[in-house]
């Protein structure tokens, strides 16, 4: 008997906070339906942009060759921005896939990003060296987020992880873990 009172208990405790925590459905409905029609229309918010999310914050990084790349070079188009580490088994198998998605046409630029010397990254130097050695790289952009600072601004936490930047330069998605090229496109079907 006790034990049959203690779960009917806990049982409408843990149905009373749920309720509590969850939002006003008919707002959350109503949001999700005028997001959709502004999306499916193509039109723009007041702010003009035209994809749901913040913008993404411009960076400057240098790449392999030592040019300047700003995200705002981009202004107009769609990016891709996977950031990796060498030392990430995860990332290294996927490097054959951003490859054959970098040399594509895909209607997004791709660029991948490395933190040197940040979170057991090889400092820059020693990542050129070794990344000169690794096969079926040849499309790849590789750009240095030097202190890390860029990867903490947009929330990323972990190795690898994905940001979908839409033509308006709003940051659409921030994905950790692996995405494959076809869940790439997919996503970017969906972002003007």
């Amino acid at each position: 008997m006790k034990k049959l009172l203690t779960s009917t208990v806990s049982v409408f405790i843990l149905i009373s906070l749920t309720a509590c925590s969850a939002p006003n459905a008919a707002t959350t409905s109503t949001a999700v339906t005028q997001a959709m029609e502004s999306q499916e229309a193509g039109m723009m918010d007041d702010t003009g942009m035209m994809n749901q999310g913040n913008p993404a914050p411009d960076f400057e990084m240098m790449d392999l060759d030592g040019n300047t790349v700003k995200l705002s070079d981009f202004k107009g188009e769609k990016v891709y921005l996977k950031y990796w580490a060498s030392w990430c088994p995860i990332c290294l198998g996927g490097l054959e896939d951003i490859n054959t998605l970098s040399a594509d046409e895909n209607g997004f630029k791709v660029l991948t990003i490395v933190a040197p010397g940040q979170k057991g990254e090889k400092n820059m130097e020693d990542f050129k060296k070794w990344f000169s050695g690794v096969e079926n790289t040849e499309h790849i952009t590789v750009l240095f987020d030097t202190d890390g600072a860029y990867g903490t601004q947009t929330g990323v936490r972990g190795y690898p992880t994905s940001e979908y930047i839409g033509s308006d330069g709003v940051m659409s998605k921030l994905i950790p873990g692996h995405e494959d090229n076809d869940a790439i496109k997919t996503a970017f079907e969906s972002i003007k």
